[in-house]
């Protein structure tokens, strides 16, 4: 496994975030996490990349035990996320916020001109709007900046939280299509969306995670066509197939 987490456990003072997690993601996947508010999802991304620490438990990457690693050191290595509400800096331009994205990554111009260039190209909206300040974006620029700046790191694992947040559903069309190029160009991809049916039909593979606790494990499709998965987190009707992205599909 490309990253893996073992038993675990995250508090909040003395209330327990996390209990005994553990699960696992493969270079070249797109794992998602899906879940009811309040599960612990967002807590794990921010375990992940060193934001909120371990109480019990282990994460390596490639081989590498992160405990007490820092989150820049983390993003060094090769984690970089998305944060859910965005987190951009509003009066800072799209530039300069993607350039903070950039901040510690080793390769020198090189390297931040093809990072830049890679982004540009799955947010052409971003180049349209280089000189203009984050906070004036409308909420699905927004979204672009966050990942793009996440990408400008050169992450091997791209952890998303909840991307489609608050945006029309033909942004979010366009948001599931861009992650799932993102992954084609060679990003693994662990992604906490609130869209749970439009998550299982993009990953691979799904963990339900209930109360800081993982309930199941499977497939991502497996999970999509099963009945009480649909009843809890899909609203019991989630239409098309597992093989659809959505709507966005082929755009």
């Amino acid at each position: 496994m490309l990253l893996e987490l073992d038993d675990v456990g995250v508090h909040y003072g003395r209330i327990e975030a996390l209990k005994g997690v553990s699960l696992g993601v493969d270079e070249g996947e797109i794992v998602t996490l899906i879940g009811s508010n309040g599960a612990g999802k967002t807590t794990l991304l921010k375990t992940i990349s060193g934001l909120r620490p371990m109480s019990s438990g282990r994460i390596s990457f490639d081989g590498v035990e992160l405990a007490g690693v820092p989150a820049h050191r983390l993003v060094s290595m090769g984690i970089s996320q998305a944060p859910e509400g965005r987190g951009i800096f509003p009066g800072m331009s799209v530039m300069e916020n993607l350039e903070m994205g950039a901040y510690n990554r080793a390769g020198g111009r090189g390297a931040f001109a093809r990072n830049l260039e890679r982004v540009m190209g799955l947010f052409p909206r971003l180049d349209e709007r280089r000189s203009q300040p984050g906070g004036t974006l409308s909420g699905g620029e927004q979204q672009m900046v966050a990942i793009g700046r996440a990408l400008m790191a050169e992450p091997r694992v791209l952890l998303l939280d909840e991307p489609s947040m608050g945006l029309a559903p033909k942004l979010v069309a366009q948001i599931f299509s861009i992650i799932e190029e993102i992954n084609r160009q060679g990003t693994t991809v662990l992604l906490v969306e609130q869209n749970a049916a439009q998550a299982l039909r993009l990953a691979d593979r799904a963990y339900v995670l209930e109360s800081g606790r993982v309930v199941r494990h499977a497939p991502a499709a497996e999970l999509l066509d099963d009945e009480s998965v649909r009843a809890a987190y899909l609203g019991g009707d989630v239409g098309g197939s597992a093989a659809e992205v959505g709507d966005g599909t082929g755009a």
